[in-house]
């Protein structure tokens, strides 16, 4: 990427589609912005005008080439709108690949819908561009005004937001009033000479040209983790017609709790009535919270609700429960106002909700997270609730919102705080069991699992799955027994423990190969590891292990009559930076073994030149889970 020149958008940016003038051909695009991408964003301008703080002008215009189908998901011709928000204006043209205009599409030919469905209520609108090709590639030039009261969001800047797609030029300028105390945060921008950046008077541009595209990558931190970007963000906001302000996360998690908070917490006094007797004459503020828990659960259910300031104000607890029903912050705001009933203090909390870890940036005060949970201080200790879950235990987070940053909201203000680490030893998996090799290469077998942290978050959902659905779980489970039958599976949840047990008995004929009065098998019949990370010969980003575990397996193997051990694997035993592997193989008798394995994976962050080591001790593992042992017939 090279340096460029910046410009300054002029106050009468006009909107035209028309793609005279401009070289919109595909043969014009640099052979090396094709590689690898599915499209090319030709162009990307985003204008932004804050004038004050109930005034947001977005201007934006796009001009992508999609190369081939897979390109389509990165059009992103659509605005979103509401009661707070206009579009103004929205249109396109579709250009062939010679950049011959083929087709104008007005604001009137774009599709308007609902964002309401089954799951989800809201007063939010989208309008998306509805076109279907005719043929690849082809190139859409977009334009689209909106204009919004509220100015508590003020979407980041990605130059470049995906995989398989590249970037010749995006832009991005806001101007704001003096008086609203605009901020910016900079993120994985420093040392990149694509990115360029200009301040004058009340105007911050960005520009970058020339973004070669990347290929998605295992292991990958999160996009937002590695991809440059930057926040933006007013200290003085208005949401919804609420004047907010955020220069601290006190004073923010303040106006937070007087503006969107206080007054919902009221229960109908049949309803404290209710919890004052199941509570009784308990004192322990856990097993109290564990009560007042189970009831939520009971009583409600999830539905994703975006209406009131911004779809951040919770619905009232009254109205959750009369109808039985909330999302995360009615559902979370509803178990708070319970607790309060029987004098148990909790607070509303703020996070980002993703099996990819994300924090809240605690060095940029504004409107952040996706998320509600529940926090319950008791003594020295903090629990976390996820109360839109009908089946998680108490004070169980699992993956999704585990070790990260978020906002405490309490009367007096707000306090960014860390969330659950699971760590290594918390994740476990125990494996024990037996299994018998008769003489032509059939498995009989028992198996006992028990599994905790985020071992059991992967698992404790299937207890309520159909049997149909479990066979297909343990089928691609056991994916190296072939002509596998699930002769018996019981699944218990033990919510007090937080562990997840399940009891197996399977068969499968073949699962040795006999040739030449020989038989062979693997060994480690339960819990192969086959997938190897992928080779990349030049890797772009560094990698991630999310989460360490630790998995101990013990199986006792009956082996055939007739048969003697003509060859068998060697103990192995590989520790490295990434973890521990150890396997033993122990004979106890002519006719049986002990197998024994333990499998320990170190989480973190590491650097790119690293990832080879990584995959090679993942190939070591798997090669080692895969070791054959051979028996001869007796003659």
């Amino acid at each position: 990427m090279k340096n460029i020149l910046l410009f300054m958008f002029l106050g009468s940016w006009t909107l035209s589609v028309s793609a005279q003038n401009t070289d919109y051909t595909v043969s014009a695009i640099a052979p090396v912005l094709k590689e690898n991408a599915n499209a090319v964003i030709r162009l990307n301008q985003k204008v932004v005008v804050i004038s004050s703080r109930k005034s947001l002008n977005t201007k934006n215009k796009k001009v992508i080439t999609v190369l081939n189908d897979n390109g389509l998901s990165h059009l992103g011709a659509y605005e979103y709108f509401d009661k707070s928000t206009r579009v103004k204006s929205i249109e396109a043209v579709v250009l062939n690949a010679a950049g011959k205009e083929i087709k104008k599409i007005r604001s009137k030919d774009f599709k308007e819908s609902a964002l309401s469905d089954g799951a989800t209520i809201t007063d939010n609108r989208i309008i998306a561009l509805d076109y279907t090709p005719t043929e690849y590639p082809f190139t859409i030039v977009y334009e689209s005004e909106t204009e919004s009261s509220n100015t508590a969001f003020i979407p980041s800047w990605y130059p470049i937001n995906a995989s398989f797609m590249s970037v010749e030029n995006a832009s991005i300028s806001i101007t704001t009033a003096a008086a609203l105390g605009f901020k910016y945060k900079e993120v994985n921008i420093a040392g990149n000479e694509g990115i360029i950046k200009e301040e004058k008077n009340n105007t911050l541009t960005y520009k970058a040209q020339n973004l070669q595209a990347v290929k998605s990558e295992e292991y990958a931190p999160s996009f937002q983790n590695i991809l440059p970007h930057v926040m933006f963000g007013l200290d003085n906001f208005n949401l919804e017609g609420v004047e907010g302000v955020a220069t601290n996360w006190k004073e923010f998690g303040s106006w937070m709790y007087s503006n969107l908070l206080e007054g919902t917490d009221e229960i109908p006094a049949a309803t404290q009535t209710k919890i004052k007797a199941l509570v009784g004459d308990e004192k322990d503020p856990v097993k109290i919270a564990k009560i007042i828990y189970g009831y939520v659960q009971n009583k409600t259910r999830y539905v994703s609700i975006q209406l009131g300031i911004g779809g951040w104000k919770p619905m009232l607890a009254k109205d959750v429960d009369r109808l039985g029903y909330g999302d995360c912050k009615a559902l979370s705001n509803y178990t708070r106002a319970l607790l309060k009933v029987v004098n148990v203090p909790s607070y509303y909390t703020v996070i980002y909700g993703d099996t990819q870890r994300q924090d809240l940036q605690q060095d940029f005060v504004s409107m952040q997270g996706n998320h509600v949970i529940l926090a319950l201080p008791v003594g020295d200790k903090m629990y976390w609730l996820e109360c839109t879950s009908q089946v998680s235990p108490f004070g169980f987070q699992g993956d999704f919102t585990d070790n990260r940053l978020a906002l405490i909201v309490k009367p007096e203000g707000g306090e960014i705080i860390r969330t659950r680490e699971y760590t290594m030893g918390d994740n476990t998996q125990i494996s024990k069991g037996t299994y018998q090799i008769d003489e032509k290469g059939g498995i009989t077998g028992t198996l006992q699992i028990k599994s905790k942290g985020t071992q059991y978050d992967n698992k404790y959902g299937y207890s309520g799955k159909s049997n149909e659905d479990l066979n297909k779980f343990y089928k691609r489970y056991f994916g190296n027994i072939n002509n596998l039958k699930l002769k018996k599976i019981n699944l218990s949840n033990n919510k007090e423990e937080i562990e997840f047990l399940e009891e197996l008995t399977l068969e499968a004929t073949e699962y040795g190969n006999i040739a030449g009065g020989k038989l062979m098998f693997a060994l480690n019949a339960f819990n192969q590891v086959n997938g190897v990370p992928q080779r990349y010969r030049n890797r772009n980003h560094p990698f991630e292990i999310s989460r360490g575990f630790s998995d101990y397996d013990e199986v006792v193997i009956d082996l055939p009559k007739g048969y003697s051990i003509e060859a068998k694997p060697e103990n192995f035993e590989l520790k490295d930076a990434f973890g521990e592997y150890k396997t033993e193989y122990i004979v106890i008798n002519e006719n049986q073994l002990l197998y024994k394995r333990f499998f320990q994976t170190n989480g973190g962050s590491y650097q790119k030149d690293q990832y080879e080591n990584f995959r090679k001790f993942r190939d070591q593992v798997a090669r080692n889970d895969n070791a054959k042992i051979v028996l001869a017939k007796i003659q």
